[in-house]
């Protein structure tokens, strides 16, 4: 069946109530009925919940074969945590059949991909996948299809039942003997602990794994005892300097740099920048370099921003300390000046998944952003955007937050070069759709500025502040001027991967790659 950006969607796969795409707004206003996780009652006094290893709280939680655990990535590639819980699961225990749900697999993560071609995991459902879990999976040796979800996605699907968590574990930084864990405090800080909040309520056992114990109440707590069935104290949950990633940085690039002064430029055009406006940047460098001259803006005209949301770093924290930013509301710390701002710089919070993105809730804060400016590995004339399967098919990111910022901000700018190396970032056709052209607005990049015909109201304000832009096929035929049209790749039948869009339809689909023939 054809969806609303016209990806051609196996029939299989609409079972139980699934729908292909429809629209941005499709599900607005429709009810459904939230899922409850079974929970174990504890009455008498209790001195502790630590356990002496992860396999003893595997055995007190009841772990079986076809379990589905979850992980977070706060620890991002510094994280211990998941590959120590799945060797203790399937080397020590013996378990199979499982399922991972974690909030995004990486690097850090390559060890499982043995137990993915071993046949030990049989299922993965996230946010994100990137290294040798994302190359086996593209290349079909995942017994189910990896089912990856936004942000906002992978909570809704919680909440409503669509996955069911046998076994939760947290990698908490601190955390006292009950299970009162936060993410500051310890020797492996990683800041909000927003991804693990969601997976804490829901799943039916949790684990707390830290690496610093601390007394008896490590409160405010980010997750509460009253959702921890175990407590494991490890040596190492992680290296936290490997939380920041190497694209989470400034760029002093002058092409960068002129790219994110003309996304300020966009920005401060339309009617919605003007005191209180709230706004989120993605971690590209060129997303990050705009609040530079965003702040320049601001100062110009007498202006505040009223809060500011997301995955949050340095420079973000650098305008709350100035008084230029209301509130910082963080579901996960990009650096370490993020991480060490978090509850001690003044109006710095930590939110859940759920209250950030989920767009089956009653108001998640994206539905009340301004502006978002987000980064894209290509984004096509039709302006569906791809982050997450490189030119070569391979799965290798992640939608994140980008399809829900992007749905709920009232403007959606995409900031990217019309090139990388020898490929056109501007196409005919993205080769996945991870963000839908309707909820794309503006798209600039180093050789033009382009809008949106769905945004005609973007397009007068652009003409009305003198800001030059062109058609984006215009943009897409300089890139293939520049660099050559690709050939189309090739795909076997077989799905590797289904992407749904944030309210649970499916949007796409990865097929695995054709071998190449020499």
């Amino acid at each position: 069946m054809i969806n609303a950006v016209g990806r051609d969607i196996p029939e299989e796969l609409l079972v139980n109530g699934k729908e292909v795409y429809q629209g941005k707004y499709y599900m607005d206003g429709k009810y459904l009925q939230k899922a409850a996780p079974r929970t174990r009652r504890y009455e008498k006094p209790q001195e502790t919940k630590i356990v002496e290893s992860i396999a003893a709280a595997l055995k007190a939680c009841g772990a079986k074969d076809g379990m589905t655990f979850s992980f977070h990535h706060h620890l991002r590639n510094g994280d211990y945590v998941a590959n120590m819980v799945m060797k203790a699961a399937i080397e020590e225990l013996g378990l199979k059949d499982l399922t991972i749900a974690a909030t995004s697999l990486g690097d850090a993560h390559d060890p499982i991909a043995d137990y993915i071609e071993q046949g030990k995991v049989v299922g993965i459902q996230t946010s994100g996948i990137r290294g040798r879990i994302g190359d086996v999976v593209s290349h079909g040796a995942l017994k189910t299809p990896a089912i990856i979800r936004s942000h906002g996605g992978r909570p809704r699907a919680i909440e409503a039942g669509e996955v069911h968590i046998d076994i939760a574990f947290v990698a908490a930084p601190t955390s006292d003997c009950v299970g009162n864990c936060r993410g500051i405090g310890g020797k492996s800080n990683c800041g909000s602990l927003g991804y693990a909040m969601t997976d804490a309520k829901y799943a039916d056992h949790v684990v707390v794994v830290t690496d610093c114990l601390v007394d008896f109440p490590n409160y405010p707590a980010s997750v509460e005892a009253i959702d921890v069935d175990a407590v494991v104290v490890v040596d190492s949950i992680g290296n936290p300097k490997k939380i920041a990633s190497a694209a989470a940085r400034i760029s002093q690039n002058p092409r960068d740099l002129m790219m994110a002064e003309n996304v300020a430029k966009v920005i401060a055009s339309t009617p919605y920048f003007k005191e209180g406006f709230s706004f989120q940047t993605g971690v590209g460098g060129p997303s990050l370099a705009a609040n530079l001259f965003l702040e320049k803006y601001m100062d110009e005209r007498g202006i505040k921003m009223g809060w500011a949301i997301g995955g949050i770093c340095g420079p973000m924290v650098e305008l709350l300390k100035k008084g230029k930013v209301g509130k910082v509301i963080d579901v996960q710390d990009f650096d370490l000046d993020a991480v060490n701002s978090i509850n001690q710089t003044p109006g710095h919070f930590e939110m859940s998944a759920s209250q950030y993105a989920n767009p089956a809730n009653k108001g998640a804060f994206v539905n009340k952003l301004d502006f978002v400016v987000l980064a894209a590995l290509e984004i096509d004339t039709g302006f569906n955007v791809n982050v997450l399967t490189g030119s070569d098919g391979v799965l290798r990111g992640a939608p994140g937050g980008h399809p829900d910022t992007a749905a709920g901000s009232k403007v959606c700018i995409i900031v990217t070069p019309l090139t990388r190396g020898r490929m056109a970032t501007v196409c005919e056709k993205v080769v996945t759709v991870t963000t839908p052209g309707d909820c794309v607005d503006v798209l600039v990049t180093d050789y033009g500025i382009a809008v949106n015909p769905l945004r005609p109201d973007l397009i007068e304000c652009l003409d009305n502040a003198g800001i030059p832009h062109v058609s984006i096929e215009s943009l897409k035929e300089k890139a293939y001027s520049l660099v050559g049209r690709p050939d189309d790749l090739q795909w076997e039948d077989k799905v590797v991967a289904v992407l749904e869009a944030r309210d649970g339809t499916i949007l796409d689909v990865v097929r695995k790659i054709k071998p190449l023939e020499l």
